[in-house]
This record gives C-alpha cells, sequence and structure tokens, in this order.
C-alpha cells in the first residue's frame, strides 16, 4: 500500500501543477484549512470533493466494555465529511479495477 502524501508532497505537487512557488502552494493550502475551520458550522463544500458537516448527536444510552455496565452518553457536536459523488465515483471505479 502506499503512503499518504504529506503537506509538504502535496504543496510541491501543487507547485508545479501551477507553475507556483512552493510558498505560495502552502499559503493556498493554509488558508484553505483555515476556511474550512470557520465555515465548518454552516457546512462547507469543496468542489468535486465532499462536504464539511457539523453534525448534533442526540443522547443516548450506552454500555461500558469491561464492566456491562449501562452509562449514559451526553449529546455532543461531531464533524462528519460527506464525499461527493464525483469522488465516489472516480476513486471505487479506480480501486475496483485492483
Amino acid at each position: 500500500m502506499a503512503k499518504t502524501m504529506t503537506k509538504t508532497q502535496i504543496a510541491e505537487h501543487l507547485a508545479k501543477k501551477a507553475e507556483i512557488k512552493k510558498s505560495q502552494a502552502v499559503t493556498v493550502l493554509n488558508e484553505l484549512a483555515a476556511l474550512t475551520y470557520k465555515e465548518a458550522k454552516n457546512s462547507f463544500t469543496l468542489p468535486g470533493v465532499g462536504k464539511v458537516v457539523l453534525m448534533k448527536r442526540k443522547a443516548r444510552m450506552g454500555r461500558n466494555p469491561q464492566t456491562g455496565a449501562s452509562i449514559k452518553i451526553p449529546a455532543k457536536k461531531v464533524l462528519k465529511f460527506r464525499f461527493a459523488k464525483a469522488a465516489k465515483d472516480t476513486i471505487l471505479v479506480k480501486n475496483s479495477s485492483k
């Protein structure tokens, strides 16, 4: 299995493709991340890739796996990422041929 790309490798790739300096590509990545964090509460869509959505989970009853005792799990907010249909179609078609 191939290793995941690091931020530096992504910046180098973007800089080469867009014919810009690597430092400019890093700035773009940092700003994109900052914008995602800021706008996640309203849901943030990255066209062609997917959407970051803030969800509210209700309080519920759970079970302690060690003791088997019932416990109350409090309500909380969680982040979810939903992949775009185009991303799913592209990725899953490529992987199904392996």
